[in-house]
């Protein structure tokens, strides 16, 4: 049988991380070299819209040096090391992928941040951290791999203290998916589940959240999905000389898929703050 890590690696998106090396590489930047959150930055934002959404998710939150943050599907570690750099607040970074959670934690230290991200290997599904110790929680495209939504809230709410706050950045479903377009999302995108943003904001309210706001995303992130193909296939034959054909081909068709979604209707966003009564 295997593993559910293994399965997310056809999200190409999810194959091959360590080519963040063959960018720094690229860049003059040996392995093992010293870095700053900007020279990643480029590369190790795996969500949409870069530091502009950790940056509203900063401010959402209230996030100081003082706040404990979680995030729930935290990857190479973008996020939680611009996180950690901009406020200072100590972070758990939770990733459920192996080889994803070594590389982060790789670049962390690089970075200079290792005293203030705990990067750990675990599914939210299990309980892995510490209950009602987080001021706030951050998830940014990591709920559409996720179907069980009930628990999966739970589990959230369990993490944080009365009044947290939970910020989210996810797919949501605008029309019906075909058959083709269903086998893309289970496969290409590790989507098993689509709700509505109504739906969304129903679910956040059944597992006990409060005050749930709900911004739809779909125009700006439609665009941005096509402009991300079209600008890959611009660069390809610079792609090709840095990654090689496997590394190319792989993200190329993740990117383009997951543009054909959003262009044919399928496919919206949601930003999502909500708060844990006090």
């Amino acid at each position: 049988m295997r593993e559910p890590t293994d399965t997310m690696k056809s999200m190409k998106l999810y194959h091959r991380v360590d080519r963040i090396h063959n960018e720094l590489r690229a860049r003059g930047i040996s392995d093992g070299a010293p870095l700053a959150v900007a020279d990643l930055t480029p590369h190790d934002q795996y969500h949409y819209l870069g530091t502009e959404a950790v940056d509203h998710a900063i401010a959402a939150l209230g996030l100081t040096r003082e706040r404990r943050l979680l995030e729930i599907g935290s990857g190479i570690g973008g996020p939680a090391r611009y996180v950690a750099a901009t406020v200072g607040c100590r972070v758990t970074a939770l990733e459920l992928q192996p080889d994803l959670n070594d590389m982060a934690a790789e670049l962390t230290r690089r970075c200079g941040l290792a005293d203030r991200i705990a990067h750990q290997v675990g599914n939210i599904l299990e309980d892995p951290v510490e209950p009602g110790a987080h001021d706030a929680i951050l998830s940014l495209l990591c709920f559409l791999h996720i179907a069980d939504r009930p628990r999966l809230f739970a589990a959230a709410r369990r993490a944080l203290k009365p009044g947290g706050k939970f910020f989210i950045e996810d797919l949501t479903k605008r029309r019906e998916p075909s058959r083709q377009q269903w086998q893309d999302l289970a496969i290409k995108v590790q989507t098993p589940y689509l709700p509505t943003l109504e739906d969304y904001g129903r679910q956040l309210e059944a597992a006990g959240f409060a005050d749930v706001r709900l911004e739809d995303m779909t125009q700006s992130w439609t665009a941005f999905t096509i402009e991300r193909t079209a600008a890959f296939r611009a660069a390809r034959p610079r792609h090709l000389q840095v990654h090689g054909a496997e590394i190319v081909e792989g993200l190329e068709d993740f990117y383009g898929t997951v543009g054909e979604l959003y262009a044919a209707g399928v496919l919206g966003g949601a930003r999502i703050l909500a708060t844990k009564p006090g």
